[in-house]
């Protein structure tokens, strides 16, 4: 039988995103709390602040560009605390925002712009050279690019989005409401780790019911008051917000909830420790290898990281390894959580207290929700056997943009969505999620999940970062297990290393997860923003190497 989620259900309010902040009675926070912080400028947005500054921008995209109902407006801009307002400014007009990578090529940009459709583009002074390249691909004129954060134009020829909020006569204009189920209000797109980006339409009901199922799951431990400076819990905000990960579970959380955040523009080490420190910072959403590098980088033992109470982890598996390296160092607790941009995203979290005893599992589904795991033929498995995660409720996406057969190939008729994550559950409820579908690798009819090599190899004491990939073995017709390596400082990545590497790992694995096809040394692993391995860019460069070897014996 299907696992339905052990949470009691959550009341979700039929309305619009905007409704849902910005018009609630039961907000336990006043006004003039501060919500958003830039820690390198101390410039902030109090909840009002938000509010005021998103009517107004809502209001002068309606008077400058008469918006309709419907209309994207993209960004391509790294975090900034404009952010918040600029988004919900295009909601309360009626619009769609579709948010962009930072760190695409304009023509990368230019597809996502064209895909979905964008009317206008937000973006930021440094990255303006590759948004209007890409505006001018995609039919955008350079009038409907508006800059955000702390630098303006100085040829005075992007308008700032303190101008278009000024504009004349906008006062008129009311607010556009969204059917919340059929309406959609992001436009993300998926990371691309397995091929061309697909536009993921999410509508307001997906995100306010994943609001407020992350508010459940967090279990009443965080607060907008009290705590160590009365300013309540302070979450460190890295993760970059056009993605869903960012945009849901602190953007919306931290409006919603009351909870300050402290914004980084992109991550930095060193960066994020002295920002922990100086802001007491008690809680931050992080990926495996910001884990992975609080347990290895020296400069971590320069700062004072007690204010931290729980680190919550996601976008690809974190293996127990990595969490009891982190706990041993710096005594951090982290727990873990999933999701997928289809899902709003997060439909798993460890309860607080369950984070030790627990290692390993992604969580318990969160409310509303339900779930199975299905073998290949698409019949359920039962508990502890392992199987592709399925998954429906009100978070669930409405689709892919232009893309019928991969939402056909996606959705079932009775709403589940095909996650593609390969896992099980144990007898209590727990989730395990253990590799991609397609990042399986088949060793002579065994499966190998690539994930938890890396967990290993990533404890390792010469190991700083880690990958593993399937690659094809003509000799013993079947794919094997290929290591790519970054050697800790002082490491030599030669043969001895290789072979200690090895031998080291198959005392580890059964025989069918050794690494027959060998260690290769790099100098990073190739991963997307929200710090997913890229391991189609590893089996390029494998490839390469395949084809290299070729010719060197010819």
């Amino acid at each position: 039988m299907p696992t339905k989620s052990s949470y009691p259900d959550v009341e979700i309010p039929d309305t619009d995103i905007w409704g849902f902040l910005f018009e609630r009675k039961d907000r336990p926070y006043p006004d003039d709390k501060v919500i958003y912080v830039d820690p390198y400028t101390n410039r902030s947005y109090t909840y009002a602040q938000v509010k005021n500054t998103a009517v107004d921008f809502g209001k002068g995209l309606k008077a400058l560009w008469d918006w309709q109902k419907g209309d994207v407006l993209a960004l391509f801009t790294p975090n900034c605390i404009d952010t918040p307002s600029i988004t919900w400014g295009a909601h309360w007009a009626g619009g769609i925002v579709s948010p962009a990578n930072p760190g695409y090529t304009a023509e990368e940009l230019a597809f996502q712009l064209q895909d979905s459709g964008a009317k206008a583009l937000v973006t930021q002074l440094p990255v303006i050279a590759t948004a209007r390249k890409a505006a001018a691909m995609a039919g955008i004129p350079e009038d409907r690019i508006i800059l955000i954060g702390d630098e303006r134009d100085p040829s005075l020829k992007f308008k700032h989005f303190t101008s278009i909020r000024n504009t004349s006569g906008a006062t008129r204009y009311r607010r556009t409401k969204a059917n919340p189920e059929k309406d959609l209000a992001f436009l993300v797109y998926s990371s691309g780790t397995t091929g061309h980006p697909k536009g993921v339409m999410l509508c307001h009901r997906n995100i306010v019911a994943n609001t407020l199922m992350v508010a459940a799951g967090e279990g009443g431990n965080m607060s907008w008051k009290g705590g160590l400076d009365g300013n309540g819990d302070s979450i460190l905000a890295f993760l970059p917000f056009f993605h869903i990960y960012g945009l849901t579970v602190v953007i919306h959380q931290c409006m919603y909830s009351g909870f300050r955040c402290v914004v980084m523009p992109k991550f930095d080490i060193e960066n994020w420790c002295k920002i922990v420190q100086d802001h007491r910072i008690t809680f931050s959403y992080v990926v495996p290898p910001v884990v992975l590098l609080l347990s290895k980088h020296p400069v971590v033992k320069k700062y004072d990281l007690s204010s931290l109470r729980m680190l919550n982890s996601g976008a690809a598996p974190l293996t127990k390894e990595i969490v009891d390296a982190v706990h041993s160092k710096l005594n951090l607790k982290v727990k873990q959580g999933y999701g997928l941009s289809e899902t709003s995203p997060t439909t798993h979290t460890q309860p607080w207290e369950l984070w030790y005893s627990t290692i390993g599992a992604v969580g318990t589904l969160l409310p509303n929700q339900t779930a199975k795991y299905m073998s290949p033929e698409e019949k359920e498995v039962p508990a502890g056997e392992v199987g592709e995660l399925w998954i429906t409720g009100p978070n669930i996406f409405k689709g892919y943009l232009n893309n019928p057969e991969g939402t056909k190939n996606a959705l079932t008729e009775d709403g589940y969505f095909k996650t593609g994550d390969v896992g099980y559950q144990d007898k209590d409820g727990n989730f395990y999620i253990t590799d991609r579908v397609k990042e399986l690798i088949k060793y002579k009819g065994f499966q190998v999940p690539p994930a938890e090599l890396e967990g290993l190899l990533s404890s390792h004491p010469k190991i700083n970062d880690c990958a593993v990939i399937g690659i094809y073995n003509k000799d013993q017709a079947t794919e094997v297990p290929r290591a790519y390596i970054v050697p800790s400082p002082g490491t030599e990545g030669g043969k001895g290393t290789e072979k200690e590497i090895m031998d080291w790992m198959a005392a580890k694995v059964a025989s069918h997860k050794r690494l027959r096809g060998g260690v290769r040394f790099v100098d990073e692993i190739p991963k997307s923003v929200s710090g997913k391995i890229l391991r189609r860019v590893l089996k390029i460069r494998a490839q390469e190497e395949e084809d290299a070897g070729q010719k060197a014996r010819l």
